[in-house]
């Protein structure tokens, strides 16, 4: 495949990179500063891009056969990128005609396992209110693939950890795993890119987790 990444020089875009470069695919990777970004390889493009213009990473996306997008808030102070930036990618995407895009989201805007325990409960309705306006944030995101004419999948992991890749995780399209409380960016990378060409993800939200 061809892809582009956004947000590769994040935890999840450098994953996805690394493993789509390993699995043969050809990498546009979008960056404001190449520098931080670690990986190379055969077929890796660095592409330098102020990724709040559509303009500017339109060249980006055109004649790609998918999207993915690590983009997202960092810490609380960054609340409000997520949606920023996305929208910035769903504008250049369809004034290109590209059709598949691949976001990270968070589990909490997923629903609620029914048999969930009162711990995991508590714990997600703590998580939920703490960081509330980040998950703001990717609600709107999340509203503005649903308002979008792309072909878009939002990928909703718990807790996220920095472990080596398994590819032992549990996925529920439309739902959330039960008592799924973490998982290892390089697995959500993995599971990103095997959902690119899964068609039943297409228009979804995904909750994945150990």
């Amino acid at each position: 495949m061809n892809i582009t990444v956004f947000g590769a020089t994040g935890g999840i875009g450098q994953e996805i990179v690394r493993q789509a470069l390993t699995a043969g695919h050809r990498v546009t990777a979008v960056v404001r500063d190449p520098a931080r970004l670690p990986v190379t390889g055969a077929g890796l493009e660095v592409f330098r891009a102020d990724v709040t213009d559509p303009e500017a990473v339109r060249p980006a996306v055109t004649g790609r056969d998918a999207v993915l997008s690590g983009l997202g808030a960092r810490s609380r102070k960054d609340a409000g990128v997520a949606a920023r930036l996305t929208r910035t990618v769903l504008r250049a995407m369809e004034a290109e005609g590209t059709r598949r895009l691949l976001v990270v989201s968070a589990a909490p805007l997923g629903p609620a396992p029914a048999n969930d325990g009162a711990l995991d409960r508590t714990v997600r309705g703590l998580v939920s209110a703490i960081l509330k306006d980040v998950y703001d944030d990717l609600r709107e995101m999340e509203a503005e693939l649903a308002r979008s004419a792309v072909d878009w999948t939002s990928v909703r992991p718990p807790r996220l950890q920095d472990k080596p890749l398994t590819g032992v995780y549990r996925t529920v399209v439309g739902g959330t795993p039960a008592k799924g409380r973490f998982i290892g960016r390089a697995d959500v990378a993995h599971a990103m890119l095997a959902m690119t060409d899964d068609p039943g993800t297409v228009k979804q939200g995904v909750g994945v987790a150990y």
